[in-house]
């Protein structure tokens, strides 16, 4: 091989860990768990000598870091990367800590690519987790744990800082991801013209099939293999969360789980003596994100960076969908599928299957970093299919910040180049925005909505509307009485008029 050649990135370690079963008493933090699916990273590569080549050190943020609902009273590390260096026994140049988002992972995989084939960067490693299992065992039993540590410097800081929703977004408590996706939800309800029943259904069968991989996954969460009529049935034991979602179709996020990958160039796994058959190659990748703000798009229901982001990765490969044998398909919610189907042309119920893991309600959501273990789960299935394609998808935020791969043992050919991201961002930005208003008024019809529930019973509703007489987008709550929430969520909502007001900063849509 030429120099360029020996520059190509290749993904050469992967593992992943769940523990479900170490007890909470035992307090392990999560940089003791992210540290141990490191080891096993490293270990698949089949070189020791490769850890002492590892410059980058880049782990997915934490969700204590990243959302009050999650933050801990345990204590945190002042360089989270860092820690898990130091567990390793290693000294990286670089150790980076990225802001919030699910399509982080896959993002740091096609930076680093770049990075390595521009010979800036020797090796990385890559990882993530989360111990909200034994955060909150230990929480609420009130033991006396800690998991504050100094190890020293300060993280390199990358991602977009920016968080998800707008301020008017927030005034009316549209901010979480149990509330923004049923939002979505309910839009793709009403383009698809069916009744909430009928829907609910087809959510079931289309998550059925991520339950089924999860049973026969080892490291999944949720073994049970639940049935298309088990998760659509609305019971005490699947209340609904975010409606239209029952508890079984939201993001498994309380779990300890943990994964790493580990990337090199081709030139240094041969001289680091990492077996050929471990090495996995990026063949295409592209990030960009949708307009910022759920309200600001011009259609609830659908994803311009899907749509356009895919292609740019398929079109890097040289591929096409029919050329792919596995897909992971970020999967949070069914909403998240729906829309990536939708763009993607690719068929609810393909042969092929939709997910390698079981997706995060099934297979778990360990917050930030669920990618890590597509991609790791990905590279296990190319590499036991030599020759195969299997694309990747990750979503951070609310169908907002996008991020590809397209993964095969086969070689790329030629010296490995990625079209700059800010090319696709600049078509996506100037893609229209529909017109909104903070402070609507007179008339308007529901576009979409959420009632948003509590263990007893539902709490307050969202609305997305449009206004009547002008055609703009507006945000409101609707009268908390639980009349109203019950009415809104037992008849059909969609297209329904209501009267807007105003209290204090929030808009007030009372449903006719």
């Amino acid at each position: 091989m030429g120099v360029a050649e020996d520059r190509t990135p290749i993904l050469v370690g992967c593992a992943d860990i769940t523990d479900l079963t170490t007890p909470i008493e035992q307090g392990r933090s999560p940089f003791d768990l992210i540290a141990a699916a490191a080891k096993k990273a490293l270990a698949d590569t089949g070189a020791t000598a490769l850890a002492q080549s590892i410059d980058t050190l880049a782990m997915v943020r934490l969700f204590s870091d990243t959302s009050h609902r999650f933050a801990t009273k345990l204590g945190a590390s002042t360089n989270p990367p860092k820690s898990i260096a130091n567990r390793l026994g290693i000294a990286p140049a670089r150790c980076i800590y990225t802001w919030n988002g699910g399509n982080m992972p896959q993002y740091l995989v096609n930076s680093f690519a770049e990075q390595i084939a521009g010979g800036t960067m020797r090796a990385a490693l890559i990882v993530g987790g989360e111990a909200l299992r034994t955060q909150h065992g230990v929480e609420r039993a009130g033991l006396d744990v800690s998991w504050a540590e100094e190890p020293g410097g300060a993280p390199e800081l990358i991602g977009d800082p920016r968080r998800g929703w707008s301020d008017h977004e927030d005034a009316h408590n549209m901010r979480a991801a149990i509330a923004m996706y049923p939002l979505i939800e309910n839009a793709i309800r009403g383009t698809l013209k069916r009744d909430v029943a009928t829907h609910l259904k087809a959510m079931g069968e289309l998550f059925a099939h991520f339950a089924a991989v999860a049973a026969a996954n080892p490291l999944a969460t949720r073994r049970d293999g639940f049935s298309a009529a088990q998760l659509s049935t609305v019971d005490a034991g699947n209340r609904y969360i975010g409606f239209p979602y029952p508890r079984l179709m939201n993001s498994n996020a309380f779990i300890d789980q943990a994964a790493a990958l580990v990337m090199t160039s081709v030139g240094e796994a041969r001289a680091c003596g990492v077996p050929q058959e471990k090495w996995v190659f990026l063949h295409g990748c592209a990030d960009g994100h949708d307009h910022w703000y759920l309200t600001e798009r011009e259609r609830l229901d659908s994803s311009n960076g899907i749509r356009l982001g895919v292609k740019r990765a398929l079109d890097m490969a040289g591929r096409s969908l029919a050329d792919m044998s596995f897909f992971d398909i970020y999967s949070c919610f069914p909403s998240a599928v729906e829309v990536a189907c939708a763009e993607t042309g690719l068929s609810q119920d393909d042969p092929r299957g939709l997910t390698v893991t079981g997706g995060l309600p099934y297979f778990g959501g360990p917050g930030n970093s669920y990618v890590v273990h597509s991609i790791s789960e990905m590279v296990r299935r190319v590499r036991g299919k030599p020759g195969a394609f299997g694309l990747v998808t990750a979503n951070g935020n609310y169908l907002t910040k996008h991020s590809y791969g397209v993964y095969s043992t086969a070689p790329t050919q030629g010296p490995w180049r990625r079209e700059d991201p800010k090319k696709l961002q600049a078509e996506l930005d100037a893609l229209p925005k529909a017109p909104f208003t903070e402070t609507p008024a007179g008339e308007g019809r529901i576009e979409s909505y959420t009632v948003m529930h509590g263990r007893n019973g539902p709490e307050y509703a969202i609305v997305i509307g449009r206004e009547t007489a002008s055609g703009r987008r507006f945000v409101a709550n609707t009268p908390a009485d639980a009349a109203t929430l019950l009415d809104l969520q037992e008849k059909e909502s969609l297209g329904r008029t209501g009267a807007i007001g105003r209290d204090g900063a929030r808009n007030i849509f009372t449903p006719h």
